[in-house]
């Protein structure tokens, strides 16, 4: 039998195990969200981008990041701690689900507080910008909806999500369209994302209660929520370090450098994350089938954790491959020439989006495992790296310099980390492995 008939084959026989077709009908409809909203996205960004151009561009993006840091107070690190126990305990869920939730609604109110109270601080006087970011903190509290969402992964479930969250990202695209046509100001566009965190609270609960569930069943109990507490308290303080190394960079630059350089590093970061969308709905899915495998056996464990590392790292250097060879057409085209300053900037964040797909697929492995506190430590390594960097780095070479920082610091996260902290030097040598050898088959 020749190679290609015998991949058929086994192509064939893996469809035929029904816990895979799921799995990879679920990936299909979670690659069918990302990719309609990248679609969505980077047309509509960047006609936004064009718009505003580099300054106000630049000022939007500075409150964007100021409340994305502070909004990973609001999730708490619950996500994978929640699909975790609903698959274990399915029958918990109403205890599960409402507790989680709750802790999510004050952790956004507070994040909301703590995002406009910085603004105020690095830039008084800013009236606009204070107002902007307390818009966009609107949408922290309603993360607590995001909740039903991750109901819908413990069952490996995804189409019903997708439609609904996507029903309220379209909204939201064709007002931010009509914002642009009426030549609307900087403020306006606050609004929209407020108002698509509200549409898409709303379209996910009808989601939900098409399945039979209802959030007037959820039980929120102070043990329930003590349990989540304390198992993802170091993913909180990692989830905040996390989003501060993956935003921090954009603060910086738009006060040491101002908001014009800012507008430039902000469109190349916009196609430099397009990345992470496909590995992140691969492990979304596999998450579940990581967690049956390690009650199964310890080999099963690290054969799926062997293929999901390879797989990532392959997906990694396509994209890597391909931007670099496209980013002066891409730059041009979906931001203007006077975004031109934009292309170096891409080919180096592109790069580092290979070590923040590895570092997310790692963390599958360090929360099956009971581990979380080790990628705390990792997480600390390289946000601190970074900062030092940029601090370096940026009244230099400006936006370069922030993304020179970040390939280095997300290397170090997402692998270098595994070689200092003893626990991890297995994961790390299987890492090193998939980057060497991308076979996940």
């Amino acid at each position: 039998m020749s190679p290609l008939a015998n991949a058929i084959v086994r192509l064939r026989l893996l469809w035929e195990r029904p816990s895979l077709r799921r799995m990879a009908q679920n990936i299909g409809w979670l690659l069918a969200d990302r990719l309609l909203r990248l679609i969505g996205g980077l047309l509509v960004g960047f006609w936004v981008a064009r718009y505003l151009g580099p300054v106000a561009f630049g000022s939007y993006n500075y409150a964007l990041a100021l409340v994305l840091i502070v909004g990973a107070i609001a999730t708490l690190g619950l996500d994978n701690i929640v699909v975790r126990d609903l698959v274990r305990a399915p029958k918990a869920a109403a205890a599960i689900m409402g507790s989680a939730a709750l802790l999510r609604f004050g952790g956004g109110l507070m994040a909301i507080a703590v995002a406009v109270g910085a603004v105020a601080l690095l830039r008084p006087g800013d009236s606009t910008l204070i107002a902007l970011t307390a818009l966009m903190g609107m949408a922290s509290p309603l993360q607590a909806l995001s909740t039903i969402d991750l109901w819908f992964q413990s069952r490996v479930e995804s189409r019903d999500i997708v439609v609904a969250r996507n029903a309220a990202f379209l909204i939201a695209t064709l007002a931010k369209v009509a914002l642009i046509i009426a030549g609307a100001p900087l403020i306006a566009f606050g609004w929209t994302f407020a108002a698509e965190a509200a549409l898409g609270g709303l379209a996910v609960m009808i989601a939900y209660g098409r399945q039979n569930q209802a959030i007037g069943a959820w039980r929120p109990s102070i043990v329930r929520a003590r349990a989540l507490l304390a198992d993802s308290w170091p993913l909180i303080f990692s989830g905040l370090l996390v989003t501060l190394y993956l935003r921090i960079d954009q603060v910086m630059i738009g006060q040491m450098v101002g908001d014009a350089e800012l507008g430039v590093y902000s469109v190349a970061v916009r196609i430099a994350e397009i990345f992470p969308l496909l590995p992140g709905a691969i492990i979304a899915s596999a998450f579940p089938a990581v967690v049956a495998a390690r009650a199964v056996s310890e080999e099963l464990f690290y054969d799926r954790l062997r293929r999901l590392y390879a797989l990532v790292a392959a997906l990694g250097y396509v994209a890597a491959l391909s931007i670099t060879l496209c980013a002066p057409w891409l730059i041009d085209t979906l931001a203007g020439p006077g975004y031109a300053a934009a292309t170096p900037m891409l080919v180096v964040l592109i790069w580092a989006s290979l070590f923040s797909g590895i570092g997310l697929a790692r963390s599958t492995y360090l929360n099956t495992a009971n581990l979380a506190h080790l990628h705390t430590i990792t997480v600390a390594l390289g946000c601190l790296v970074n900062i030092g960097l940029n601090w370096l780095l940026i009244p230099r070479v400006g936006g370069m310099g922030a993304a020179i920082a970040s390939l280095i610091a997300y290397w170090l996260a997402g692998h270098g980390a595994c070689y200092v902290v003893p626990e991890l030097r297995a994961t790390g040598a299987m890492i090193t492995r998939a980057l060497l050898w991308p076979k996940f088959w």
